[in-house]
C-alpha cells in the first residue's frame, strides 16, 4: 500500500487541475508554451532598515512541475520570465519575480510536499489588446 497522503495530494491536484485552472502562456525569451494554471496570490512582508513593515502582493500561477518544459527539458521559473493571461480582448502580462525583494526568496516555491505543483510569484507589468 502506498503513501495515503501522497495519493490524496495527487487526487486533489487532479481536481484542481481539471476544475480550477485556465490556459496561460509561460514565456522565457523567445520560447513559450501554453500551460494550465490556477490563479492565486501571496502576500509578502519585509521590514526596512527603520523597522517599518512593507507589504506587497503577487499574483501567483500554480502550474504542474511536469508541464514546465519549453522544448529542451524541464525548467524552473526564474526572474524575468513572463506569464501571459488572456481575458476577453486583453492580454495581461506578468513578470516572474518576488515582490519587494522579499528576503532573497526564489520567485517560486513548491506548493505541495511532493513537488508536483509550482507556485510562481509574478508582478503585473503591462496590458496589451488582442
Amino acid at each position: 500500500m502506498g503513501d495515503l497522503l501522497e495519493q490524496g495530494s495527487a487526487f486533489l491536484d487532479d481536481q484542481r487541475h481539471k476544475h480550477m485552472s485556465r490556459t496561460v502562456v509561460y514565456q522565457r525569451g523567445a520560447e513559450a508554451k501554453e500551460v494550465l494554471a490556477t490563479i492565486g496570490r501571496t502576500e509578502f512582508e519585509q521590514a526596512d532598515d527603520a523597522g517599518l513593515i512593507h507589504r506587497a502582493e503577487s499574483r501567483d500561477f500554480l502550474v504542474r512541475t511536469a508541464d514546465m518544459d519549453l522544448g529542451s527539458g524541464r525548467i524552473l521559473p526564474r526572474a524575468g520570465d513572463q506569464v501571459r493571461e488572456v481575458v476577453g480582448t486583453q492580454v495581461f502580462v506578468y513578470e516572474v519575480n518576488v515582490p519587494g525583494g522579499a528576503g532573497g526568496q526564489p520567485p517560486f516555491r513548491y506548493s505541495d510536499p511532493y513537488r508536483r505543483v509550482l507556485r510562481i510569484h509574478t508582478k503585473h507589468i503591462g496590458t496589451e489588446t488582442t
